[in-house]
């Protein structure tokens, strides 16, 4: 199968490069991916893949579908285009789509002699507001059994953690005055945000090590002279676990609401970007993955991330068993978010780690496919591990 799977990435492999460099010579930011979404279903429509455009009302998304028209598993591959502003593909999505979408067409070259159906998801805005927190809210994964997608990065990392988020903003509103002349008569927003920031200083030194408080005042008054009748300050509160998180969330808006009460404003807590859940890892299926690449051809294979961040594929390992691993495209280190990091997404060994990955994720699907007892493993692990 190695063989197959190897010749069937070659025939299709200075396609899947064209992708990714238009992609990366067109960045779009999130939910404005017009022409890198049209780029990937024009290529999954030539493949024979049915393409439901605008998915989930969300104009740059799409599920493209191919199947063998044999019961089976569903299989789904994850494809991310969003640039950074500025940057462009400084996260290398441009990359990691084209893998994605890759490995789609790669199975279904192979899945009649397998039965069921491969999935590839066109899921916007991964660096903002992300698409897949919709999916998973409104049952776009409820139908599927196995969700990957693997991140280009330095080294080749296996599949880890990442951190539940919530995007918390909360609006002071007070009451102007003249600062000088009368004072007495307004009411300070500013003094209740400057507050919220000393309450929860305070809260850190009571919350796990592994959880994360941090934000900004974006609207503070408007002059030194004016009591500010409006404050708005915006924090990411971070945890390990979903549940951690929603404990932690209580605490911080206690901290909002215990300002606000001493400064005699009134308060408005809401949300101003998605929840990302923290990613749950199903170590089975990451450990096939790993002996995967390892038949690829890689020799060298990491342990995960000590240090990460949120992915709203976290929403997505909540709802069927899924890995977020990462793949090598340099041999030396060089840091995401960087003009550096999106310049080496377009070199021969980004190449060469977007095949290793690719053949990697369709062997490991071909494998689940064929064994309904080694998938019921990975069914059972994901059944105990949600949290």
């Amino acid at each position: 199968m190695i063989s197959t799977v190897n010749d069937i990435i070659k025939s299709i492999k200075n396609e899947l490069i064209e992708l990714s460099e238009y992609i990366y010579k067109n960045p779009e930011l999130g939910y404005e991916e017009f022409k890198s979404s049209n780029a990937h279903v024009e290529l999954l429509e030539k493949h024979g893949f049915k393409v439901k455009k605008g998915y989930m009302d969300m104009k740059t998304a799409f599920r493209a579908e191919f199947d063998s028209g044999k019961e089976g598993l569903s299989i789904a591959y994850l494809s991310e285009y969003d640039a950074l502003p500025g940057i462009g593909h400084g996260c290398g999505h441009n990359l990691l789509g084209a893998v994605s979408t890759g490995a789609g067409i790669v199975l279904s070259k192979i899945i009649s002699e397998l039965g069921g159906k491969v999935v590839v998801f066109g899921t916007p805005a991964e660096e903002t507001s992300g698409a897949k927190v919709v999916m998973a809210d409104n049952g776009g994964f409820n139908d599927i059994d196995i969700a990957m997608l693997v991140h280009p990065s330095y080294k080749h990392f296996k599949s880890g953690l990442s951190l539940a988020l919530q995007a918390i903003e909360f609006t002071f509103k007070g009451k102007p005055a003249h600062a000088a002349v009368s004072p007495e008569s307004g009411i300070n927003a500013l003094d209740a945000a400057i507050n919220t920031f000393n309450n929860i200083n305070a809260l850190r030194e009571h919350i796990k090590t592994d959880a994360r408080i941090h934000g900004i005042i974006k609207d503070g008054g408007k002059a030194a002279n004016i009591v500010p009748d409006l404050a708005v300050a915006q924090f990411y509160v971070r945890a390990a676990t979903k549940s951690y998180l929603e404990e932690l969330v209580e605490k911080v808006k206690n901290c909002a609401k215990g300002a606000a009460l001493a400064s005699g404003v009134k308060l408005l807590i809401t949300h101003y970007e998605a929840s990302y859940d923290n990613l749950v890892t199903n170590n089975i299926l990451s450990e096939l993955y790993t002996n995967k690449l390892k038949d690829m051809g890689v020799k060298e294979i990491h342990e995960p991330k000590e240090n990460y961040g949120s992915l709203d594929m976290g929403n997505v390992s909540h709802v069927c068993p899924s890995i977020h691993p990462y793949f090598s495209i340099s041999d030396k280190e060089i840091i995401a978010h960087t003009k550096e990091f999106a310049d080496a997404t377009i070199t021969d060994r980004a190449y060469k780690g977007m095949t290793e990955a690719m053949g990697a994720l369709v062997l490991t699907a071909v494998d689940i496919m064929k064994d309904s007892n080694l998938f019921n493993e990975i069914r059972e692990e994901f059944n105990n591990t949600k949290k």
